[in-house]
Formats: structure tokens, sequence, C-alpha cells
């Protein structure tokens, strides 16, 4: 009994690790906490805004359908790569879901992710999400090159990137809703 006593917070940190360790319970214990610890993005001053300068990017719709990213000049754009087993891309995606529900109308959204279209399926089934989730046809320009999951832009009508967030963070924030209502 002395034993516990002297030693319950390593017994407590041994017990935590094991926790994350195991997939059953370590995703949820790691989604939570992305979310816990989400906060908004920062947005890029003027002056160091990288522009756009090609527009050269194809994908394909859940539905087999091509798009050319030419065809949204002009217009606000949130891109975001993530991926179903990816726990801080999965944090952020309700927050998402509440920012698409407030201005899929004047924005352009863009989940761009490489899982298979099943998998993304039963994902956004499971979760009640209704994204429009997209496939790489050719590869993205270099501004939107890199390999962490989630990277997430929001372009605006002048081609300027104004956030560039690599990991989670609180989409659903009302820094970012001002951003995009401006």
């Amino acid at each position: 009994m002395s034993f516990i006593r002297k030693h319950w917070s390593n017994l407590l940190f041994a017990v935590l690790v094991l926790l994350l360790i195991v997939p059953q319970t370590g995703k949820p214990i790691k989604i939570y906490l992305h979310q816990l610890l989400a906060f908004s993005p920062s947005i890029k001053e003027e002056s160091k805004r990288t522009k756009i300068e090609s527009y050269d990017w194809v994908l394909v719709d859940s539905h087999g359908q091509k798009i050319d990213f030419n065809s949204f000049k002009g217009k606000k754009i949130v891109v975001n790569f993530w991926a179903t087993w990816c726990p801080p891309c999965i944090a952020e995606m309700s927050s998402f879901q509440q920012l698409y529900d407030e201005f899929n109308e004047d924005v352009v959204f863009l989940f761009v992710t490489n899982d298979d279209e099943e998998t993304v399926k039963h994902f956004l089934t499971q979760r009640k999400l209704h994204l429009p989730v997209y496939h790489e046809v050719t590869s993205p320009f270099p501004e939107f090159e890199g390999n962490n999951l989630p990277t997430t832009f929001i372009v605006n009508e002048n081609q300027e990137i104004v956030v560039k967030k690599k990991g989670s963070a609180d989409w659903y924030s009302e820094e970012v809703r001002d951003l995009l209502r401006e």
C-alpha cells in the first residue's frame, strides 16, 4: 500500500501513456485534446502575404467531376488538406462544418484528401458532416505543396494567401468569420 502512495503520480502517468498508445482509446483522447487546445489561426499581415501566381491544379469531386482550380480565381477560397485517420484533422472538422454552413454561398470550400472514396463517405456519414471533399488529379502549385496534415489555406479575391495553418485550429472563431465577411 505504501508503494502506491509513494508512486501514485508515476502510476497515473503510466496509465495515461498506455491509454494514448492503445488505438481504441488513444485516438478519441487525441481528438479531444486537439479540440480543447485549438485556437483561431493567425491572419498574415498584408506585407507578408504570398500571391498565388499559377492556379493550375485539377481536382475531382465525390461524383467524379473534374474541377479546374482556375475557375475559382477572384473568389475567397478555403482549402484544407486532411485525412480520416488524422486526429488533428478530425478535431477541426466540426468547426469547419459550422464555417461551411455559414459561408458556403460566398466562399469556395475544398476539403482535399488522399483517402479512398468509401472511407471518406463512411467518415462523413458517421460524423454527420456534409463537406465538399475532393481528390487531387494533378499536384498542387508550389504555394500549396507540403506534407503536414492538416494544413489549411485561406485565399482572398486578390489571389493572396491570408492564412496558412499547419495543425488543427478553431475555424469557426470570430476572427476567421470576420475575415470571410470582409
